[in-house]
């Protein structure tokens, strides 16, 4: 094989496979021992071989073992072999100066030469009586060799050094001198470490990283030799193990550097809380901001769609008004040009009868019809005229003739349907007559809600004033009441309007003056025909005690305390039943010790009636007075 000269250094090596082929560059990468040796050699400025550097390594490690000096231990003869474990192996082999620095071949060496020196045999052979068996000093020399020379053993043995100091360092103590306390504590600690390379204690310019590194070290190292000790050595392992506990401890709760850390982590968890409370504190502000905003534009439609709204109101009402001039016009002209043709009667019961059917046409006819008859009074002669009118009246009451036929139709569907509602009660759920029903209304008028034991009452006032001899219970009553309430709106007002007739035939009057209309005269003071309970009107006291007059939305708080009462109830029970300074009604104010005795209720309630009784008075006559007017 042909050997070729090494290259240059920062040169490659060409390898060719032959001289007339085509040559191939490749990069090779020298490794190798022998490439070691020669590395070392450049260094050094040597030419010695890698064998040689071997060797003189071997001569000079041997020389430094020829160099060990051996210290003589003058207890060594009176050792007794049975107490080899508790001497100390050290001294007994001359290492007693060394001691844990001692390497193993100063081990090997210091034995060899005891051995030398101490054999029985040699001793034997000087003339030195010999004991016999293991009872010879000797055996110390051979069982300190083992021990020493068993790395395991060894170091066993050097956690229980009589010679090491233990002690640890108190909190006090590194109070003001931290690192001149514990960093030789740590250093005379060190020599236990498997790993050579230990950490050091650092100063106060140290890193977080540094000083990690050396308290997860610490805590590595006790771990270890927990581990090692648990068989053989456990009580002193857990005084080691305590002892290395409390030396980490005390140097870690000690160390300024740990606490400068710990502030330096603090104002930064402290920071990243501000910041993120200022970063919250300002998106609250912009929602905020945003809901600002969108209230503003939703008050800005609201406001526009009010405006539009009552802008829309006022020309509704602008064209009613007109509207109501305008018939009000027509009206006063078809009075007037009947008024000019004397009402086409010379008699004047005919001309009083006439008048009663204007004013009939005038609240029945629209605004165009009245405007065409008024047009064909003013371009007729009187017989055309007064052709035209009662040909118009025949109308008006042929219509009038229809709707009333319709109504008692009405009304008397309604009776058969109420009669089957309640059927099955007897002779006071059936054969309701129209008069007993225009009696039930005016009972209910004139006794309210709020009135004690209203249906009781009722009934009594029907079974005195009613004209078929039939005796109704407040049973019966309640069931006629609500089958009464459940009809539609045209039904009550013709119930209403007959009722009102007759009232009228009996004062000899006609109230054409009251505003309101036969539905609105019914519902009115018969909308709750569902009692008042004990419970329910405690309730309505608390509630009125519990909001005074200056709440907002004061009667809405009141009927929710109220279940199944609604505001309008509510309102109408405290202004029926009224209140004592106690803010109790009158059906609550009965017993011992109330302020509001039983004849005060009773002048109460009478009160109530004639004030009832003199409004209808008033309307009568005002309505009498109308009617005088337009005759």
């Amino acid at each position: 094989m042909l050997l070729l000269p090494s290259a240059a250094e920062g040169q490659g090596t060409a390898v060719t496979h032959a001289l007339t082929s085509a040559s191939t560059l490749c990069q090779v990468e020298p490794v190798g021992r022998w490439f070691e040796a020669f590395v070392k050699r450049r260094n050094r400025n040597a030419s010695a071989s890698f064998q040689e550097l071997e060797d003189k390594k071997e001569l000079s490690e041997e020389s430094e073992d020829e160099e060990l000096q051996l210290e003589e231990f003058p207890m060594l003869k009176t050792l007794d072999p049975k107490d080899w474990k508790n001497q100390d192996h050290y001294a007994v082999l001359g290492l007693g100066h060394v001691r844990y620095k001692a390497t193993q071949r100063q081990i090997k060496a210091a034995h060899k030469a005891m051995v030398l020196k101490h054999h029985p045999d040699k001793r034997k052979a000087a003339g030195e009586p010999i004991k016999e068996g293991d009872n010879d000093y000797f055996t110390c020399i051979t069982k300190a060799y083992e021990m020493l020379s068993d790395p395991v053993k060894r170091r066993a043995f050097n956690s229980v050094d009589p010679t090491f100091d233990n002690s640890v360092p108190s909190k006090s103590e590194a109070k003001d001198n931290f690192f001149e306390v514990f960093s030789p504590v740590f250093e005379r600690n060190s020599r236990w470490s498997n790993k050579k390379n230990v950490p050091k204690l650092g100063d106060m310019n140290s890193s977080f990283e540094d000083v990690d590194a050396f308290y997860s070290f610490c805590r590595d190292e006790r771990r270890w030799i927990e581990k090692q000790n648990r068989a053989t050595r456990a009580q002193r392992k857990k005084e080691e193990m305590n002892r290395i506990r409390t030396l980490v401890d005390n140097a870690y709760s000690c160390d300024p550097r740990i606490k400068k850390f710990k502030e330096e982590e603090k104002a930064k968890k402290e920071a990243e809380k501000k910041a993120k409370a200022e970063a919250k504190r300002k998106e609250q502000e912009a929602k905020e901001k945003q809901r600002q905003a969108e209230l503003e534009a939703a008050r800005l439609a609201k406001e526009k769609e009010e405006e539009e709204v009552r802008q829309q109101a006022l020309l509704a009402k602008k064209e009613k008004d007109i509207q109501k001039k305008a018939i009000k016009k027509e009206r006063q002209k078809l009075r007037n040009s009947c008024k000019i043709w004397n009402h086409f009667s010379d008699n004047e019961a005919e001309r009083v009868k006439m008048m009663e059917e204007v004013e009939k046409l005038c609240d029945h006819l629209e605004l165009a019809s009245l405007q065409c008859l008024n047009e064909t009074l003013a371009s007729s002669i009187k017989e055309v005229a007064k052709a035209a009118l009662e040909k118009q009246i025949e109308e008006i009451n042929e219509q009038i003739r229809k709707e009333k036929e319709e109504a008692e139709a009405r009304m008397r569907q309604a009776s058969k349907n109420a009669e089957k509602s309640t059927g099955g009660g007897g002779n006071g759920s059936k054969n309701w007559s129209e008069d007993d029903l225009q009696l039930l209304i005016k009972a209910v008028n004139l006794f309210p809600a709020g009135t004690n034991s209203r249906w009781e009452v009722i009934a009594n006032y029907m079974n005195i004033h009613s004209s078929s001899g039939v005796k109704r219970t407040a049973k019966d009553v309640i069931g006629k009441a609500k089958s009464l309430q459940k009809l539609d709106p045209h039904q009550k007002d013709d119930i209403n309007k007959k009722a009102f007739d007759k009232f009228k035939k009996e004062h000899g009057a006609v109230p054409q003056a009251d505003s309101a209309t036969p539905s609105e005269r019914f519902e009115g003071p018969c909308t709750d025909f569902t009692p008042w309970t004990t419970e329910e009107q405690k309730l309505l006291e608390q509630a009125l005690k519990t909001y005074p007059v200056n709440t907002p939305e004061r009667w809405e708080k009141i009927a929710a305390a109220v279940p199944g009462r609604t505001r309008k109830d509510c309102m109408k029970r405290y202004k029926v039943t009224g209140t004592c300074r106690d803010g109790k009604s009158k059906e609550s104010r009965s017993g011992a010790g109330a302020e509001c005795k039983q004849s005060q209720e009773v002048i109460w309630d009478g009160l109530c009636y004639v004030c009832v009784f003199i409004i209808k008075l008033k309307i009568l006559y005002t309505c009498s007075l109308s009617t005088l007017y337009l005759r």
